[in-house]
This record gives structure tokens, sequence and C-alpha cells, in this order.
């Protein structure tokens, strides 16, 4: 070992050393994230099972929630950029939601060949729906925490978001 490999050992223990008294172990870390992760996947099967009578996917929620969300009709590329994919899969949810009355195509006043996606009145009456069934999927994850823990879970995770870059949905 010379001296440049000292230097480096002494370097990451003093990196970790300072990890652990600031709390940031890598294994409780890891944790943490299996933790979130497993949680982000329980609520989406709550979720799932939640809209299943409302007959729409988390997929199709998304997409309609992004839809409402614009002052005026967005266009196909519009959502795809704002949902980050690709536009295909914009135009298979916007063809199961238009099939099911909750949105439509609409031709732009100003351009032929462009396509805006408007939401109806029966998309509204869904995304009341949504709501209603995402609050119950909330309650039921967040049942075993008392209201003070609540409270400091809102702003544990307001600054894990906060420190996030920005997403539109």
């Amino acid at each position: 070992m010379d001296a440049s490999d000292s230097s480096d050992a002494d370097a990451t223990d003093a990196a970790a050393a300072a990890d652990r008294s600031r709390g940031h172990d890598r294994d409780s870390d890891g944790m943490l994230a299996e933790q979130l992760l497993r949680l982000t996947r329980r609520l989406h099967r709550i979720q799932s099972r939640q809209l299943e009578p409302i007959g729409i996917t988390p997929a199709q929620f998304r997409l309609l929630r992004t839809v409402a969300s614009y002052d005026a009709a967005p266009r196909m590329a519009d959502l795809a950029q704002r949902l980050d994919v690709v536009p295909r899969a914009v135009t298979t949810l916007v063809d199961a939601l238009e099939a099911s009355g909750r949105v439509r195509r609409a031709p732009d006043p100003d351009s032929r060949r462009v396509v805006r996606i408007e939401i109806t009145d029966e998309g509204r009456a869904t995304l009341r729906s949504l709501r209603n069934a995402r609050r119950a999927a909330a309650e039921e994850i967040l049942a075993p925490l008392t209201a003070d823990q609540r409270e400091v879970l809102g702003g544990l995770l307001s600054a894990l978001v906060d420190g996030m870059p920005e997403r539109h949905c």
C-alpha cells in the first residue's frame, strides 16, 4: 500500500464516520429506501383496488388529472412531456379514456394537424370519485399513525419532495 492508498482509505473512513455521526449509516439509508419502496407498492395496490370499481387504471387516473390541470386543452405531445412518457403511451391512455367518455379529442382552432385533449363532464365526475378513492387509500395507509405522527410524517415527506426536481404531476 502506498501513501496515496492510505490517504484514500483514511478519507473514506473519515467520510463514513462523519455520515454515521450525522445518523446517515448506509445500511439504514438502504433500509429506509426499501421501506419507502414497499410503502409505495402497498399504496399502489390499495389505490388500484379502489379504482377498479370505477373502471380506471392508476395510469389513466394520472393522465386524467394531468389533462384537468391545464388551463386550456393540451396537445398529446404536451401530455407525453409532462408525464415523461413516450407519445404512444399517451395515445393508448387517451384511447381508453375517450372510449369511456372521460376525455375527447378536439381539433386545434389554429392548426388542422394538432389534436387537443379535453376533459368531459364524465371525466370531471370520475376525478371527484377518484380523489375520494385516493383519500380512502391514504387513510388506510395512515390508519396506524396518530395525528402527531401524521404531522411529523408530512413534514418529512415535504422535505424529501422539496429536495427533488420539480415534476408537474
